[in-house]
């Protein structure tokens, strides 16, 4: 048990994780890692510079010296995340970005220089966690673990709705095929792979909404004495 509460939920793209966690952390009172936002951010800075995604003494250099804020809107309550002063929210989440932070999380330099800052975000009260390898790798001694999953079909309609949202048009088999494939990279490669942890609570998303999901992990999380 860490001195301050972490509670870490990791999972693929485009399982819900990432909306829960949010949720979550704002329904504790708890601060929140994005943990996946600072490799999309290291790919986004990388692309703006023009930084090649295999010179790995330039993307760990880079890495290190992120100039990144998480801000939290007061208008909507919603997560602002900034690079250089400048929001790069929707940026970020393009598929472009998607594609460049996985290729840039196999890089054992480029993780290493972000794994401190990242356990710097365990402050009190609490941390919700979100991420691929936050239950095996940064926060190992976590309070309670969850792995949070999904079918590709279901996530590829997720984020076909969320583009569509966005007045991007996109491709449903292109969204699939990325997905499949991000999946097969991220669970296959050699550092910290996407698997969940040996004591986390598996939870699947696919026929479920996020209320659902967010009361099942209170069920576990009142077990545990943390609610």
């Amino acid at each position: 048990m860490s001195e301050v509460p972490v509670i870490t939920i990791d999972g693929p793209s485009g399982s819900g994780k990432g909306t829960v966690s949010s949720l979550l952390a704002q329904q504790l009172g708890w601060h929140l890692l994005d943990s996946g936002a600072l490799y999309r951010l290291t790919a986004l800075a990388a692309l703006k510079a023009q930084i090649a995604l295999d010179d790995i003494a330039a993307l760990s250099k880079l890495a290190k010296n992120l100039d990144v804020s998480f801000r939290t809107c007061n208008e909507s309550s919603q997560m602002q995340i900034f690079l250089v002063e400048e929001d790069v929210s929707l940026q970020i989440r393009t598929e472009e970005v998607s594609l460049s932070a996985s290729k840039v999380a196999a890089i054992s330099e480029v993780r290493d220089n972000l794994f401190t800052r990242q356990q710097g975000f365990a402050q009190s009260p609490g941390l919700v966690a979100d991420g691929r390898d936050m239950g095996t790798v940064v926060f190992p001694d976590a309070d309670i673990k969850f792995f949070i999953t999904a079918s590709a079909e279901e996530r590829a309609q997720r984020r076909l709705k969320q583009l569509q949202a966005q007045g991007i048009d996109a491709n449903i088999q292109r969204i699939f095929e990325d997905i499949v494939a991000r999946d097969r990279r991220d669970s296959e490669r050699a550092i910290a792979p996407l698997l969940p942890a040996a004591d986390a609570i598996i939870i699947d998303t696919t026929p479920l909404t996020v209320d659902e999901v967010l009361v099942e992990i209170k069920t576990h999380l009142k077990r545990k004495g943390l609610l």
